[in-house]
């Protein structure tokens, strides 16, 4: 398995660039790629020729994250505003405004059948569920405070939840918090259930391997990524090779590798046969806050603080 450089943009953003996400094709146009940035807009971009097809404003503050529906019509943008943005992809027009209290804002995801939104909650230790039908929000996963702790005591600040990823069935979430703690709700009892140990740092990402609902995979400011079984509540890998903080984890679709990026500026490559990096990618100058594997296959996008995108062949 290998990448190969296809295209980069520079200065795709006026800022640094942290989030990335692909928007699957519909039956009237191809897939696209969906970019946010420090710089408050959200871009769209054909990623055949990397031309940019639509520039978003509306947010006041940064786009810390971006998410698309499974149907590829509709999209989410959060930012440092406290806003979640939805919208529609081919017209720009706004469909929800999701409020938050500030600093509640942070990762999220749509489940794999578009029903739902999860957004990582931040300073409320929590992850937020929004129905899609209706915008409203219908559940909020709460991480349980330590044994003897009052929910006045500092330990919440340390739950401040950053990522948080869907298992491919949609029946368990996982969330990612800045003590380095992982916590795995079960989504229709909207239940707690177990807490994954092994990281010290912050878990900025999470992503569920596609092809085994129990594998999940952890990126973290203590330079390691995760395998874990998740429901067994094991760690059954750690992987070292970034020389620095892994900002952003994602799969391969057919659940064969991991590709990351780090703010010691590489992308990496990682067989999961050999649990090991294959291959790194030094295209960019300054940190990698977003990687991100087209859900087809055959190809994959990073973002970063240099303000430029970069899509890589993967064979």
């Amino acid at each position: 398995m290998k990448f190969a450089g296809l295209k980069s943009v520079e200065n795709a953003h006026e800022e640094s660039v942290w989030a990335v996400t692909w928007v699957p094709a519909t039956e009237t146009r191809p897939a696209l790629l969906l970019t946010g940035s420090l710089d408050e807009t959200v871009k769209l971009w054909r990623p055949d020729d990397m031309q940019l097809e639509r520039t978003n404003t509306g947010h006041c503050l940064g786009v810390v994250s971006v998410a698309a529906h499974p149907s590829g019509i509709i999209a989410a943008s959060a930012s440092l505003d406290s806003f979640v943005r939805v919208f529609d992809v081919d017209t720009n027009a706004s469909i929800a405004t999701l409020e938050a209290p500030p600093s509640e804002v942070w990762q999220m995801q749509f489940d794999p059948k578009g029903t739902t939104l999860a957004v990582a909650g931040g300073g409320s230790a929590s992850v937020k569920l929004w129905d899609t039908a209706t915008w409203n929000l219908i559940a909020t996963l709460s991480i349980p405070h330590p044994e003897g702790l009052k929910p006045t005591d500092k330990s919440s600040s340390k739950k401040f939840v950053l990522s948080v990823a869907w298992s491919p069935d949609g029946r368990r979430i996982a969330c990612g918090s800045m003590d380095g703690t992982i916590s795995v709700f079960d989504v229709t009892r909207a239940k707690f259930l177990h807490h994954l140990e092994g990281h010290f740092m912050p878990v900025r990402s999470l992503v569920y391997s596609p092809v085994d609902p129990r594998v999940l995979f952890s990126a973290s400011d203590d330079t390691h990524v995760h395998m874990y079984d998740a429901e067994g509540k094991s760690l059954v890998t750690a992987m070292s090779g970034h020389a620095s903080w892994v900002l952003s984890v994602d799969a391969s679709p057919d659940g064969a590798a991991i590709t990351t990026g780090s703010s010691d500026r590489t992308v990496k490559l990682w067989d999961l046969n050999m649990r090991a990096a294959v291959q790194s990618m030094t295209n960019h100058t300054d940190q990698v806050w977003g990687v991100s594997f087209r859900p087809l296959g055959g190809r994959v996008v990073s973002v970063s603080d240099d303000k430029s995108i970069s899509l890589y062949e993967y064979s």
